[in-house]
């Protein structure tokens, strides 16, 4: 009896023993291919996790900013890409104000963004030479085109904060008055919408700038308080101008609105390299093909509306009389070149690469 009870413990022991060994082999077993398969598996995670992105801008949900460029452009680099990056715009200042866009991306708040480098004018010393008087611009084509060959060439350290996708421009703006304006004698006191290097030159011009925003400007000109305004043709449709200005005189050298859209350097950095490719392949194909041209599309519609539907009458300045308007805003130049001397910049050299770019471009998109 007690050998067989003995015998019977012994078979116990070695049965609790094998079980633990096979226990423990088998947790160990499980851990370790718990770890390795672990590996491959937040591999395939990190590979196939979509970057979502945010995209902050001005323009109302209407604009073909938005519903041309911003909406199609996203799309198209979400194909590129395969699915693993996507943009989600947010339009109307919903994200970031207009001139809190820029800062916006450097500090993450936005991933991009899109506004107008004037909206901080003095943050952008170099790029204020694409937006002087009396550089002549065709269309917002060569402009767009000047401005963006201009910067590559350039390569100014203000923009190097950011990784700059596209810039584009209005092209040239005109004058939108409530009385003729045909030589610089009846530009004389008139009471003129403008901001910024605009004002300046109508100043130059001997009209009295008026500042305010182009929201403000169409109930500025119904009540007088401001008898014409100085932007692209797109306002007179976009914004109504054409109801409350009658003659539009064409001053091609007095205007021009420089627009980017930007990325923050540690998010662009942090993408696969074969994106970031595949992304500057449709940066550049969406600048080519949509943005530069942008505001012809729709100047070219405003001003067949503004004369055809509300009778604006189109005043053309005879060769003389633009020589004078450029004469007396050419200090407005000079002005430049010394600021970008006393910054260690080569202000002649830099105005002299843009008129070159711009001699080219107007050729070749007239």
């Amino acid at each position: 009896m007690k050998k067989g009870l003995s015998k019977s413990i012994k078979l116990k022991s070695l049965g609790r023993g094998i079980l633990f060994v096979v226990l423990a082999l088998n947790l160990v077993f499980v851990s370790g291919c718990g770890q390795t398969a672990s590996v491959p598996a937040a591999q395939n995670e990190t590979t196939s996790q979509t970057v979502e992105l945010k995209l902050a801008h001005f323009f109302p949900a209407t604009h073909p900013a938005e519903k041309e460029l911003v909406q199609p452009w996203a799309k198209a680099i979400e194909t590129a890409t395969e699915g693993r990056v996507k943009i989600t715009s947010y339009p109307g200042q919903t994200l970031l104000q207009a001139d809190a866009v820029y800062d916006g991306v450097i500090n993450g708040i936005a991933d991009l963004g899109l506004s107008c480098f004037s909206y901080t004018r003095g943050n952008f010393p170099v790029l204020e030479v694409f937006e002087l008087p009396g550089i002549k611009y065709a269309n917002s084509k060569a402009a767009s085109k000047v401005a963006w060959e201009g910067i590559k060439q350039l390569n100014p350290k203000e923009v190097q904060d950011t990784k700059l996708m596209m810039v584009f421009t209005t092209g040239p703006g005109d004058l939108y008055t409530k009385q003729p304006v045909r030589a610089l004698k009846d530009l004389k006191g008139l009471e003129i919408r403008a901001t910024g290097l605009s004002a300046k030159s109508l100043t130059a011009l001997g009209a009295m700038p008026v500042a305010m925003a182009q929201s403000e400007a169409y109930e500025a000109l119904s009540k007088g308080v401001a008898k014409g305004n100085l932007g692209p043709i797109e306002v007179l449709q976009g914004w109504k101008q054409a109801e409350v200005t009658k003659y539009l005189t064409l001053t091609p050298f007095l205007y021009n609105n420089l627009f980017y859209i930007t990325m923050n350097n540690n998010k662009w950095n942090s993408l696969d390299p074969k994106d970031q490719k595949a992304i500057e392949a449709v940066n550049q194909k969406f600048f080519e093909e949509v943005a530069m041209g942008l505001w012809d599309k729709q100047n070219e519609s405003a001003l067949k509306y503004a004369v055809n539907e509300k009778g604006m009458e189109v005043i053309t300045l005879s060769q003389e009389e633009q020589n004078q308007w450029i004469s007396l805003i050419k200090p407005i130049q000079d002005d430049y070149v010394a600021q970008m001397k006393k910054k260690g910049q080569q202000g002649e050299e830099i105005l002299a690469k843009v008129n070159n770019l711009a001699d080219q471009y107007n050729k070749e998109f007239k």
